[in-house]
């Protein structure tokens, strides 16, 4: 219905104020042998991704009398990547770069003066809703600057509410997430206690877990799904975390995985990173963080709040509100020095989610998780094998080659493959051999298939 916007009622009604009973009808006065009858011999409808990737094919084909054009064509449009470890590529709708230009949403450096900010203001707000459906949460901020920077804020959040000073950090946490958490907590007095994780499952070792929590442990942060792919068991992480009074903070890297896996509705505090809703990967950033968490927790939160509140003629609005931030009280009351957000980045996740809805981002998901299986089965069969296979994953897997990752991903570029990720530097017990792959919705079988045929080959 996306170009015929009339639903099957619209046209019942239609009918009915001319009279009419059917389509057929409507159309009686042109003879019968000059009535289509049957499918148009064209082409079957294309989503727009295939759209655009035919587009591609076309202008490929027209370049290809020229190699200089040819050789100009990026890059990236030329390789097929297996990588993801907290930067994934799924297919962003043209609609959004659209969209984000109009001048509803065009306001100052700031939006303090909500009279000429509601656009941005009511954005910020529909954001914060829908994060707040996808986690689970009661309240979320109208956005951080990352993944990693949002799990290190939640951290200190979690101190300041239960005014203990520690933490307890899971080993399957992403490492550059806990690499930002040491820079950010060194100088705040805040130790960070790592738990490794089951050898033959890939989640948190509970037994470590539960003996690392003391009387001083504000929280304990993992990653679900962790940085190994696998789903972390959120609700017995929480009750060994509640027992000792401790809050749980949840890291999500990857935000399509809550189109299908249960929401962390157990934790205190969700850390999200949104990049995955129709944010390019864009060598890095901008991103886009989230912090949600109970109601209570309100004052602690870091970062803008969006509130709804009514003028003075009764008509909705939105401001910014309760922020408790350096820049508007006194700077050892304030709960971060974070002084922006990323708001243009948070539009782009909104209207991903809004094009997307509730049904899309399920199916999504599921398209994902069928390419991860249909993936690690190929590899597999072609003679590599993979880790913690009983444990449930989303999209990423963690493989081991038979020969070392450095040397299998120089086959792999030689045939314009990336091959997944080499995790000797961060988990070296897991060996030279070890990778990270990743398949999106964006990975075609033919791609699977000819990466499988590299790891075969002898």
């Amino acid at each position: 219905m996306r170009y015929l916007p009339k639903s099957p009622a619209d046209r019942t009604e239609m009918l009915e104020a001319i009279g009419v009973a059917s389509i057929e009808d409507l159309f009686e006065t042109i003879p019968a042998e000059y009535r289509l009858t049957e499918d148009l011999k064209i082409p079957r409808q294309h989503g727009e991704s295939e759209v655009l990737d035919r587009f591609r094919a076309f202008a490929g084909n027209i370049a290809s009398g020229d190699p200089a054009k040819l050789a100009s064509a990026p890059a990236s449009k030329l390789y097929a990547s297996f990588l993801g470890a907290g930067a994934y590529r799924h297919y962003k709708p043209v609609i959004i770069d659209s969209l984000v230009q109009r001048g509803e949403f065009l306001t100052s450096y700031t939006p303090y003066q909500p009279e000429i900010a509601q656009g941005t203001l009511q954005a910020m707000f529909e954001f914060q809703t829908m994060v707040c459906e996808l986690t689970g949460m009661e309240i979320a901020n109208a956005s951080m600057y990352d993944g990693s920077t949002g799990a290190a804020e939640s951290v200190m959040m979690a101190v300041r509410v239960t005014g203990r000073n520690a933490a307890v950090v899971a080993r399957t946490v992403h490492p550059e997430y806990r690499e930002v958490l040491k820079t950010t907590t060194q100088h705040q007095g805040i130790p960070a206690t790592e738990v490794g994780y089951d050898a033959a499952t890939g989640r948190v070792d509970l037994k470590a877990l539960d003996a690392a929590i003391t009387d001083d442990t504000a929280c304990v942060l993992i990653q679900s799904p962790n940085f190994f792919g696998t789903i972390e068991d959120v609700a017995a992480i929480a009750e060994i975390a509640h027992k000792k009074g401790a809050l749980l903070i949840v890291s999500i890297a990857e935000a399509v995985s809550l189109g299908i896996v249960k929401a962390p509705v157990e934790a205190d505090i969700v850390s999200l990173e949104a990049q995955s809703f129709g944010v390019s990967v864009g060598y890095g950033g901008p991103y886009c963080g989230v912090i949600a968490c109970k109601e209570k927790f309100l004052r602690q939160m870091p970062g803008r709040l969006v509130g709804e509140t009514k003028d003075k003629n009764g008509k909705r609005g939105f401001v910014l509100t309760l922020s408790t931030r350096e820049q508007h009280i006194r700077r050892e009351k304030a709960t971060s020095n974070i002084c922006t957000n990323q708001a243009l980045v948070a539009l782009m996740v909104t209207i991903f989610l809004t094009v997307y809805g509730k049904q899309g981002l399920k199916e999504l998901a599921e398209q994902n998780l069928a390419k991860a299986v249909y993936l690690r089965g190929a590899l597999k069969a072609a003679g590599a094998s993979t880790k913690f296979e009983g444990t449930p994953s989303f999209h990423e897997f963690v493989l081991t080659s038979k020969e070392a990752a450095e040397a299998l991903n120089a086959k792999l570029l030689g045939k314009q493959i990336i091959g997944g990720l080499a995790l000797s530097k961060w988990y070296p017990e897991l060996g030279e051999n070890a990778t990270l792959w990743c398949a999106t919705e964006l990975t075609t079988k033919v791609q699977m298939d000819a990466a499988a045929a590299v790891v075969g080959a002898k």
